[in-house]
């Protein structure tokens, strides 16, 4: 046995797979909202960038009201504080159920529901997502750019490549998409949209639905396996404009059983219980979703599972009109603050239909991590006048650059260093305002030489 002087040093690191290996790097994103973390000062910095839902939104007398009739009738919620099934509670399922056919959400029927299994995820929509993508084998992903840079993101360090196809206002260019496909080597392992796309909040229209399906079982046969499509229903619940057309789930066009929808109640009612859930045909592959959940963690939290339940019942219909009506008027309100403080500077503007987004194009300011637009916004300019000085910085503003929501290899690459998305969902709007006030300074800042001082300080 060697001496403890004698003995070799251990390598660096651990044995990482590919997967821990690309994840030691933080992906940008993380790495600036970690950043603006640290000192984020809540009520006088501005937070546009991550989607948190309005505090103002989430019901907490009912959620309280529901874990109350939970704890006092175990025979109905029964054992709700103890593991539960990997699939869900089947008090939730069947009142995820119920309120879909109450409400006529995507025209499901008793009948396509009848033909179609619901899960629970075990922690929340992302879950799901991040399930789908262990069980599939590696491959293609096909999804709309701008795309939903979270969940893709995570795709690429599970080892997948990740195929971004430019939208439109009825979500992602299907034409472009059959073109593309053509040339493509590798092959696809699934479909991804989000209906009510994140960041643009454009609305996937029916027809491009149906086009995706019959892509993919074109595509099936050609290449001898079925190809899933998921449709990442997030925001479809608040679609809030009156004038906006309301789309049908893919569901009522699957004759194949390639069709997997995903929905949460976390923008609806809370994130923090973590309830989402995957309508699709009973397979093989909602069984191995079913095995993934109770890998992770057995099952989804029953307690809140039952919440969930009781809350579907009895509040949900009343909380989804009056969560709309609230976005409604943001949306309108914030649509107005945008043209008064940056519209001549504004290229393109979209979103105000559903959800809580607008993704902005401007005509000629960069947006992108170390821009003078951006460090103006987040007082790193190294100009002390703009900055603030030790404790006393001025206020700074959060968004998302459009450098992080388009592919760094797709068409909208040099299209995205003069994007961003702002939310309007977390803040209130006089802090809203302050915001998009401040981006038209940070704009001013950037066509001016105060950008070039700041460079050459």
């Amino acid at each position: 046995m060697l001496s403890p002087d004698e003995e070799p040093m251990l390598p660096d690191e651990f044995p990482f797979s590919p997967y821990g290996a690309s994840s030691v790097t933080p992906s940008p994103v993380s790495r600036m909202m970690a950043s603006f973390a640290v000192d984020f000062r809540d009520g006088y910095d501005i937070n546009l960038g991550v989607g948190y839902v309005n505090e103002q939104t989430i019901p907490r007398d009912l959620i309280r009201q529901a874990l109350d009739a939970v704890v006092r009738d175990p025979g109905k919620y029964r054992a709700a504080f103890n593991y539960g099934s990997p699939e869900g509670s089947a008090n939730c399922i069947e009142s995820i159920r119920r309120f879909i056919l109450r409400e006529g959400i995507g025209g499901l029927t008793s009948e396509i529901l009848d033909r179609n299994r619901i899960i629970v995820g075990a922690s929340g929509a992302t879950s799901l997502l991040e399930g789908a993508a262990r069980v599939l084998r590696p491959g293609t992903v096909v999804t709309s750019d701008p795309l939903y840079y979270i969940y893709c993101n995570s795709l690429e360090r599970c080892g997948y490549s990740v195929l971004a196809i430019p939208e439109d206002q009825d979500g992602i260019r299907t034409d472009i998409l059959e073109e593309r496909l053509e040339s493509l080597h590798k092959p696809v392992s699934f479909f991804y949209v989000v209906t009510v796309n994140n960041p643009t909040c454009s609305i996937l229209s029916d027809e491009r639905r149906k086009r995706l399906l019959d892509i993919s079982r074109r595509l099936g046969l050609a290449t001898g396996r079925k190809i899933p499509v998921f449709f990442d229903a997030a925001y479809e619940l608040l679609i809030h404009d009156p004038e906006a057309v309301r789309p049908c789930s893919a569901l009522l066009y699957d004759s194949e059983g390639i069709a997997f929808e995903i929905g949460t109640l976390s923008k609806l009612v809370a994130p923090g219980l973590r309830i989402g859930y995957m309508i699709g045909r009973d397979s093989p592959f909602m069984r191995a979703m079913v095995q993934r959940t109770s890998d992770a963690g057995f099952s989804a939290p029953v307690m809140n599972q039952e919440i969930a339940a009781y809350l579907l019942d009895r509040h949900a219909s009343e909380q989804m009109r009056s969560v709309n009506a609230g976005y409604r008027e943001k949306a309108k309100r914030t649509r107005e603050m945008i043209a008064r403080h940056i519209g001549p500077h504004l290229e393109e503007c979209m979103g105000g239909s559903a959800g809580f987004y607008y993704y902005l194009t401007l005509k000629r300011c960069l947006t992108e991590e170390g821009s003078p637009f951006f460090n103006y916004l987040a007082r790193t300019t190294g100009i002390k006048a703009v900055d603030g000085d030790g404790q006393d910085r001025n206020r700074r503003v959060v968004y998302i650059p459009g450098a992080y929501c388009v592919h760094p290899k797709g068409d909208l690459a040099e299209k995205g260093r003069r994007q961003l998305r702002i939310s309007y969902g977390f803040e209130e709007l006089e802090q809203v305002e302050q915001g998009i006030r401040l981006m038209g300074e940070a704009i001013e800042f950037a066509s001016t030489g105060a950008a070039a001082t700041a460079r050459g300080s």
